[in-house]
């Protein structure tokens, strides 16, 4: 098969450090794995990252990136790169048949940075990170490297360490598992996940072509091309095309694999004239599942390694990406002593509640892509009729729910709100960008909120408002006049966006989730809800004080 991307190699180093002790270490180079060490080396802590491998993803893998993943993305300082390199796309289109049977908008409105979506193939976005953890010369990165022992202990884990060169023992304060859908981490703690398999298999194509297809995610159920099944079409970098066909349950994957067989089912789809080729192919399998825990003592899982989803609706890798930006600020607080362990307790808290919603949305949508009985079809077959000439049925269709940003209402860090609000964005949602000035040039909300630390968002000129305690939220002024030390809220959509008057004050956390919220600034709130949205109690801040 042609190629459009050579995987780098990456040199293994040998080890000098053999015994030593390290604060962090994540097991897994991939792209959740990748993305944490470079969350904690932009907070300014080293990192150790093992991974068995010496290069990035083969195939193009996970491909849709959420607008949430973009935020966060920008935040590390790759957004804008990753934005300029993918295929960017807010449109999606349901058909059955051959007719279309509706068409929807992702992101209706305007101000906003990032898109509802970009497609870019997993790999690129893998070298990028590989770039930047070497760039920030706080991520050690070892390739060749594979865990082959976990030894769990009160004060950190030790690790058995495979190499070219022989093993070598590590050992971490606090281990990261990222090691994927088969990682060794989780089977060496003998740790099995609740949920469910599906016997349905998909098959994937990338397809190397110069189609007339617009940037858009297109879905067929019963297409005249593929009988029987379900299609979806996704438009990539470089000119590849990811195309996904449902087959049966009892198919036989070595067989749906033959290049001749696939490019058939490609060649039925696009029609004699158009030229392509294949780039790679992969038989996969349906799995909602995930660990009872997330948290185990000093070692926590993320991404694949903690919850798998099956692939409609974009659920895997953005949910990875979501882990880490949970994840990062809290052990960073803890490795800095600005909060107790016990902070990382909410990780399990909010991360096993989105991965929850997660995996239910990703259950419908296989119940619906692949009816399992007669009645399931005929009820499928009618909502897509329904929805082909009345409005009220298109929200029954489900061709895969698509990733959305968690919002943490029920977090143990969330200060409720003290007065009745209309409105806006309550505590636990993801904060809302919009188009702001910064000293009279035309910037981002969000460029300015969370990262490093808390941000008290404050509506109003800063004399409007009093100091703030030493150690207290990083405070940003906005106005709907241009003001000096203020962020110039121009169009008023901030405001609009975030239902906030004049005076009030929103405290976002370093992961740029609201924490809490009030009508009007007051000090000493502020400084409560952040002790709680850190897990401090009156006992924890004697402590660390002592």
């Amino acid at each position: 098969m042609p190629a459009t991307y050579t995987n780098p190699r990456y040199p293994f180093a040998p080890v000098r450090d053999a015994g030593a002790r390290h604060k962090v270490v994540v097991v897994g180079g991939g792209l959740v794995g990748l993305t944490m060490a470079l969350d904690l080396a932009r907070r300014g802590q080293k990192v150790v990252l093992l991974d068995e491998d010496d290069t990035v993803s083969f195939g193009s893998r996970a491909i849709c990136w959420a607008k949430r993943s973009l935020e966060i993305f920008g935040r590390l300082g790759l957004g804008e790169a990753l934005l300029a390199r993918g295929v960017t796309w807010n449109t999606g289109r349901v058909f059955f048949g051959d007719r279309q049977v509706y068409h929807f908008d992702l992101l209706p409105e305007a101000g906003h940075q990032y898109p509802a979506f970009i497609n870019l193939q997993q790999y690129h976005l893998e070298e990028a990170l590989v770039e930047a953890c070497r760039a920030t010369g706080l991520v050690d990165l070892r390739w060749h490297s594979r865990v082959a022992a976990v030894a769990p202990g009160p004060d950190g884990v030790a690790l058995t360490v495979e190499t070219p060169e022989g093993s070598y023992a590590l050992h971490a304060d606090w281990l990261l598992a990222a090691d994927g859908a088969r990682s060794f981490v989780r089977r060496a703690l003998g740790l099995s996940f609740i949920g469910q398999e599906f016997r349905d298999r998909f098959l994937i194509a990338d397809v190397v072509m110069r189609a007339g297809f617009p940037a858009e995610r297109w879905f067929w159920f019963e297409p005249p091309f593929h009988p029987g099944g379900s299609v979806l079409l996704h438009r990539q970098a470089d000119d590849v095309w990811r195309i996904d066909f449902q087959l049966g349950w009892d198919s036989d994957p070595e067989a749906e694999r033959d290049p001749a067989r696939v490019a058939a089912r490609v060649r039925a789809m696009l029609g004699p004239e158009v030229e392509f080729a294949l780039e790679w192919v992969s038989v996969y399998s349906f799995r909602c599942r995930r660990l009872e825990r997330f948290r185990h003592g000093r070692i926590l899982f993320l991404g694949d390694a903690a919850h798998q989803v099956s692939p409609f609706g974009a659920r895997g890798g953005n949910a990875g990406v979501q882990d880490v930006d949970n994840l990062g600020w809290k052990l960073d607080a803890v490795l800095r002593g600005a909060a107790p362990d016990a902070l990382l307790d909410s990780y399990d808290a909010e991360r096993i509640a989105a991965n929850d919603e997660n995996i239910l949305n990703s259950t419908r949508s296989t119940d619906f892509i692949t009816p399992k009985n007669a009645a399931a079809r005929a009820y499928r077959d009618a909502v897509l009729e329904l929805a082909g000439r009345y409005a009220f049925a298109r929200p029954l269709v489900n061709s895969g729910r698509l990733s959305r940003p968690a919002v943490l209402a029920d977090s143990p860090l969330n200060t409720p709100d003290d007065a009745p609000w209309t409105g806006g964005l309550p505590p636990g949602a993801p904060a809302a960008d919009a188009p702001v000035r910064s000293d009279g040039q035309p910037d981002w909300l969000l460029r300015h909120l969370g990262g490093d630390g808390f941000t008290l968002l404050l509506f109003g000129p800063p004399g409007d408002f009093p100091a703030l305690a030493a150690g207290g939220p990083r405070p940003v002024f906005l106005t709907r006049t241009a003001t000096p030390g203020a962020l110039h809220d121009a169009e008023g959509l901030a405001a609009a966006r975030y239902a906030a008057g004049p005076g009030a004050a929103i405290l976002l956390r370093p992961d740029q989730h609201v924490a809490a919220r009030w009508r009007h600034f007051d000090a000493a709130a502020v400084a409560h809800a952040q002790r709680c949205a850190c897990g401090i109690t009156i006992t924890d801040t004697q402590r660390m004080a002592g």
